[in-house]
């Protein structure tokens, strides 16, 4: 430090000095706030700083919650109780989380996602095949002109390939021994013939009953020579050297075998004569096209020969064997060619247009309502009748697969566009808009497609018509899902391979006994019926797979998901969805293989399902029992003294509740065991009993509400056990009800003949408190009986 900052120092330090300073720093304080003011100076905040403050006022406090577990909400960063996970922002204006799959964006990251959305539709679309091939002869009109005598060909009148024939020309002069011989046994047998006739006496029994000369004639005529050749022979009386054969068909030689002075012996192919009128076109379809080809149906082709004409044909057969190697189907098409244009060998480009209607089945104008037959799909008639080339009676058009357009009206497909689903197998990934949400809202979709019509999928299970799905950006959204671990086509069960079936308020998967009745029956329901399903794979039992599969996704569909809450309704909403899928496909699998294939994916989802609903404890749930009517008419009066303490308790009346224990012991000591007759139905009975004297008797010594409403859930618990195993009379109707809120939260249930909330729990506190309502014994009144017994 140099002297003069140390004299600086020094003298600035003085007490005097400081004092002086001070005084300064105040003046300029007040003198600029004094000119602050002048110059329009306001101690507001400036107008950015009041919107942002208003926007984060609107916006409300910042939360942050975990991506595998939305129950989860904290007010700062940290990590998830449950599973660890860094917590996530979570804006508290996008509405509650309703599914798994889930995604809320802003209306500017929409824009800029380019997300564009296309309603689920039912219409019919056209699915067009294409494929490639080759012209071919017809099989049927090919002839083969064959030696049917050993000789000498000492002539060939048609010497080149290619020449038109047509039936009856000349076309080889033969030199045959055999022919010769033949000959002279005819001309022997018509002298003596002859002679024969001119004797006296002479008759036909004179040779053994053997007409001689008409089995030489058959002789030749299986030689190959015609009817007019054995005549001249027989006239003309000497056999000749050498005997033509003539075309038996028209058309070109497309083979020459033999040379001129080749020796033939019987049976040697000479000549290949094709009938070139009608031709085959040989093509290949793809494994994935053939649902829709069908027998009979038109197919429009070009060729190199004649761009931009086009030529049609009808599909005559389908190979049933599939090439390993192409994967790949030969398709006939039965061809006219009555112009010549068509040459075999030439190369085809063709397409078929199918018309698709619900199943994938398809429909043919051309051929509604017609008659075609079975050989020749070229015949096509209005009326039924033969085949005019082979025969055969003509059959409907319907019989080989297609179906009438009318029939159909209102049975269109449910289609999508390609660009929607997320191709994964059978299955896809589909999002879906919510357009009902204050903010673009998208939930993922596991859908099972049908075949590719065109430019779109039909669908067979997991969307409803009507429902907008992403048709752009849903790439964008799986990513956005990716990135947060939720479940996606990339990562179906969420990021880290989570589980997705926490509690909503423990962390803790739900118990199956704290679910609702028809929930617990239809899980139990959905348990067994795998069990079956396991059952008939491992036998091998392929009809039994697809039957059992039917059941289970009549099963899954028939839960009520709105008895569900929160959390849960998430999870069963996407087990139900995976389920439900696996069971779609399970209806219609093919082979045995493919079905033990598609159990193991279902195992997988089953252990999802044991392991979010607990189904290891099935055995919990009341089981109806074999109980006379008498026994639960004196249950009626247990039921009736049960519903008097619920009504004391929800209008605060303890003392008339304490009456009501009174009614109730007199009742429950009343009833004759003896009417039971059925073992198991006894012991049930002497069990509960025994339980609702333990419960009576500590009801009887309760002195307080408080005490006596504790009491009244396990009370409500055996009613329950009673009401769905005995029955309090077959049409007496019995509601079950559940109070989230009861006993610090950990809820309790209780029963009553209606629907209308009574909470015992809370009285007139929260009277109305419920967050569930079911039927679970007898049947529910009508409108008209509910309005006259509130009215009472």
């Amino acid at each position: 430090m140099s002297g003069e900052t140390r004299s600086f120092l020094s003298r600035l330090l003085k007490p005097s000095s400081i004092f002086v300073l001070l005084g300064e720093l105040v003046v300029v304080f007040v003198l600029g706030f004094a000119f602050s003011q002048f110059w329009g100076g306001s101690d507001a905040p400036s107008a950015e700083a009041s919107a942002e403050h208003d926007h984060a006022a609107e916006r409300g406090p910042q939360l942050w919650t975990c991506s595998m577990h939305p129950q989860i909400k904290a007010n700062k960063p940290g990590k998830c109780p449950i599973c660890a996970m860094e917590l996530i922002p979570l804006s508290t204006n996008t509405g509650p989380v309703t599914g798994l799959r889930q995604l809320v964006v802003s209306t500017a990251a929409r824009a800029l996602m380019n997300i564009q959305v296309t309603p689920v539709q039912r219409r019919y679309v056209e699915a067009n095949v294409r494929m490639v091939g080759k012209v071919d002869y017809d099989e049927t009109r090919l002839k083969r002109i064959t030696a049917r005598v050993a000789g000498r060909l000492d002539r060939l009148f048609v010497d080149y390939t290619g020449v038109q024939v047509n039936e009856g020309d000349h076309m080889v002069y033969i030199y045959s021994e055999q022919l010769y011989t033949a000959q002279q046994e005819l001309i022997e047998t018509a002298r003596v013939r002859k002679a024969q006739a001119d004797a006296a006496g002479a008759d036909f029994f004179a040779t053994g009953g053997i007409d001689l000369l008409e089995s030489a004639r058959e002789k030749l005529r299986l030689l190959g020579l015609t009817q007019e050749q054995i005549a001249e022979i027989e006239t003309r009386e000497k056999p000749t050297d050498n005997v033509m054969i003539y075309a038996p068909m028209g058309g070109i030689v497309i083979e020459k075998l033999k040379q001129e002075g080749d020796r033939v012996n019987t049976g040697d192919r000479i000549y290949t004569v094709a009938d070139l009128s009608q031709l085959w076109v040989q093509m290949d379809a793809y494994e994935s096209d053939l649902i829709w080809l069908r027998y009979g149906q038109s197919v429009t082709f070009t060729t190199e020969a004649y761009p931009g004409q086009e030529f049609r044909g009808r599909i005559a057969f389908i190979d049933p064997v599939l090439n390993d190697k192409t994967r790949t189907v030969k398709i006939r098409v039965n061809v006219d060619n009555t112009e010549g244009k068509l040459k075999p060998d030439m190369f085809v480009r063709a397409i078929v247009q199918a018309k698709v209607a619900a199943g994938g089945r398809v429909i043919d104008a051309d051929l509604e309502g017609k008659w075609i037959s079975p050989m020749h799909p070229e015949i096509v008639k209005d009326e039924p009748g033969d085949c005019d080339i082979c025969g055969m009676p003509l059959v409907r058009a319907e019989s080989l697969g297609y179906v009438s357009s009318k029939a159909m009206e209102n049975t269109q497909p449910l289609v999508i566009p390609v660009s929607a689903a997320l191709v994964t197998g059978t299955r896809a990934i589909v999002y879906v808009e919510d357009p009902k949400a204050k903010e673009p809202t998208f939930e993922g979709r596991e859908v099972v497609l049908g075949p590719r019509a065109g430019d779109h999928y039909l669908v067979r299970s997991g969307l409803k018509e009507g429902e907008l799905v992403v048709t752009n950006g849903n790439f964008k959204i799986d990513s956005a899902l990716q990135i947060v671990a939720k479940p996606s086509m990339m990562t179906p069960e969420g990021g880290g391979g989570h589980q997705h079936g926490d509690n909503a308020s423990s962390g803790t998967p739900p118990k199956l006994k704290d679910l609702p009745i028809s929930i617990r029956q239809r899980l139990i329901e959905i348990n067994t019926t795998w069990q079956h399903i396991q059952n008939a794979a491992e036998e091998e039992n392929l009809d039994a797979v697809q039957q059992h599969f039917g059941k289970l996704k009549e099963v899954v569909q028939s839960v009520d998901s709105s008895l569900l809450a929160e959390h849960p309704k998430m999870l069963w909403s996407e087990l139900s969805m995976l389920i439900g899928n696996d069971a779609t496909e399970g209806q219609t699998v093919k082979t045995i293989k493919s079905a033990q294939q598609l159990v193991g994916e279902l195992r997988r989802d089953m252990q999802r399902l044991d392991e979010q609903f607990g189904l290891a404890h099935a055995e919990s749930l009341p089981q109806k029992l074999v109980v006379p009517a008498p026994f639960q008419q004196q249950l009626s009066s247990l039921w009736d003294a049960y519903q008097k303490m619920g009504d004391a308790l929800a209008s605060d009346n303890f003392p008339e509740a304490q009456k009501a224990v009174q009614q109730f012991e007199q009742s429950m000591k009343s009833a004759d065991m003896k009417l039971l007759t059925d073992n198991k139905a006894h012991r049930a009975w002497m069990k509960e009993q025994k339980n609702l004297a333990a419960i009576v008797e500590s009801l009887k010594k309760t002195e307080e509400i408080r005490a006596f409403r504790a009491q009244f859930e396990p009370l409500s618990a055996v009613l329950q056990v009673l009401a769905m195993s005995f029955g309090f009379g077959e049409t007496e109707p019995v509601f079950l009800l559940h109070c989230p809120m009861a006993f610090n939260n950990k809820g309790a249930i209780w029963l009553q003949d209606n629907s209308q909330t009574r909470n015992p729990y809370f009285g007139s506190t929260m009277l109305q408190c419920a967050d569930r309502t079911e039927l679970i014994a007898g049947e529910k009144p009508d409108a008209a009986e509910a309005i006259s017994k509130d009215e009472e």
